[in-house]
């Protein structure tokens, strides 16, 4: 369920994430390693020892990465400018490879992405176990809006990219 924000959680003056350099580097073989940093950004969160250098809370970005997952199972609130869907398929490969890179924004989409409603920091890991949890046991059948069909590795490595993009904005050591 999402909370209300207050001004301790998410920052008051949005900073340009792609101009941040205080990020962690972060690469990932498995969901589950993605998983697993979440906890421990979580339990620091918990213990007030998390640092962040992005605009948003642990809860937010743990449930944008479970809203992205689940998606690719149960839709998306969004159709992609045209341009995005011809070139999307041409782009998968190259995508796939690096992190993601901080600051994109989807055209037309509030605030440049979707599913960044504030979640507590449980309930955020907790969409983000059950959409690992559910990425693990079974391929999505949709394709992806961007990029059309994908095997079940491809949606695998595009949130593990994903999830290492927003997670370097957590710092656990504080």
């Amino acid at each position: 369920m999402p909370v209300t924000p207050n001004a301790a959680s998410i920052n008051a003056t949005p900073i340009n994430t792609a101009k941040v350099t205080d990020r962690r580097a972060l690469r990932f073989a498995t969901l589950r390693e993605a998983l697993a940093d979440a906890e421990r950004c979580a339990a620091a969160d918990r213990a007030g020892t998390l640092r962040r250098t992005g605009n948003w809370t642990a809860g937010q970005v743990f449930g944008h990465l479970a809203y992205w997952i689940d998606g690719g199972f149960d839709g998306y609130a969004m159709s992609p400018p045209w341009f995005l869907r011809l070139l999307g398929p041409l782009m998968k490969k190259s995508v796939l490879k690096p992190s993601t890179r901080a600051g994109m924004r989807l055209p037309g989409a509030p605030g440049g992405t979707y599913g960044t409603d504030v979640h507590s920091t449980d309930d955020g890991l907790a969409r983000f176990r059950a959409a690992v949890d559910r990425l693990d046991r079974q391929c999505p059948q949709r394709p992806n809006p961007v990029f059309g069909r994908m095997t079940h590795d491809e949606w695998k490595t595009l949130h593990i990219r994903h999830a290492e993009g927003h997670l370097s904005f957590l710092h656990p050591g504080g």
